[in-house]
């Protein structure tokens, strides 16, 4: 009987294991899986990690001990992403991804931000030779959180506070975005990109439709936008084909002379050769 009962038992295990069901449960992690994310202006910072629990233990100096690097959470090291340049503890760093190292003392924390993304436990240690930077962090004792977790906190336009938090100690860092600049060269860009698109336009429809005169107004509208030696060869073209050649020229030379400096010049010889063919014509 008690055979029986055995194969019944691992019949029923087998059969359990073999349905999808079974495929897809799913159990409490140890160290569950965070994510935060912070916008400081138009920059994006965001952080994935593995949040243990105090679950009773000593943590600072046993559990996680003193002066030895920790990959700041469970599993795989904690990953801190910038969608733009920042300066991360008064040092600047470049946008992208990194993984958060510190180093626990008694005599005071250093947070390192470092370019390996693979450490893990036990299984790929920590390269100190990949620090991108070192920084010092601040401490302060706080009431008892349970789980780790990291936190931004006193955000503004231009700054923002990276705060780790477990048992009853918060350690921070001071992050600084320079919005200003950032927007500055956001508004360039889209500039640049609507005088270029005008530009196109004006192109595209002087040698598709023929309507200089609307092919004209898409150039002049990029010009007013910034003038470049692109879109003041494109207007002396559609000059030239309307036979305003003395205007034409105009164009032509302001495209010669704005494009002298730029090594993405790839009209030279055409306008070289407008200017040539073009002087002396009305």
């Amino acid at each position: 009987m008690k055979n029986v009962a055995l194969g019944c038992l691992l019949s029923a295990l087998v059969a359990l294991v073999a349905t999808p069901a079974a495929a897809q449960l799913k159990l409490p992690a140890a160290s569950p899986a965070a994510k935060v994310m912070q916008e400081v202006g138009v920059t994006e910072i965001s952080i994935e990690y593995s949040s243990p629990g105090v679950k009773g233990r000593k943590v600072w100096g046993d559990l996680v001990p003193f002066d030895k690097a920790w990959r700041t959470g469970a599993n795989a090291a904690s990953k801190i992403t910038f969608s733009r340049d920042v300066t991360f503890g008064g040092k600047p760093v470049p946008a992208g991804t990194y993984t958060i190292v510190t180093l626990p003392s008694q005599k005071g924390w250093k947070m390192m931000l470092n370019k390996d993304l693979t450490i893990w436990a036990g299984l790929k240690p920590y390269d100190p030779a990949q620090d991108l930077v070192t920084v010092d962090a601040t401490t302060t004792e706080i009431p008892l959180r349970e789980r780790l977790a990291f936190l931004f906190s006193n955000t503004t336009d231009d700054a923002t506070s990276l705060d780790m938090e477990w048992e009853k100690l918060r350690v921070s860092v001071p992050i600084k975005v320079d919005t200003a600049a950032h927007v500055q060269a956001g508004m360039q860009t889209a500039v640049v990109s609507s005088s270029r698109m005008l530009a196109n336009m004006a192109r595209h429809v002087a040698e598709s439709t023929k309507d200089y005169a609307a092919a004209l107004k898409h150039a002049d509208a990029s010009v007013a936008i910034q003038s470049t030696w692109y879109n003041q060869w494109i207007r002396a073209d559609i000059l030239a084909r309307m036979g305003k050649y003395a205007e034409a020229r105009k164009a032509a030379q302001a495209s010669w002379d704005l494009g002298q400096n730029d090594k993405g010049f790839f009209f030279r010889d055409q306008v070289s050769k407008a200017l040539a063919e073009w002087k002396g014509k009305k």
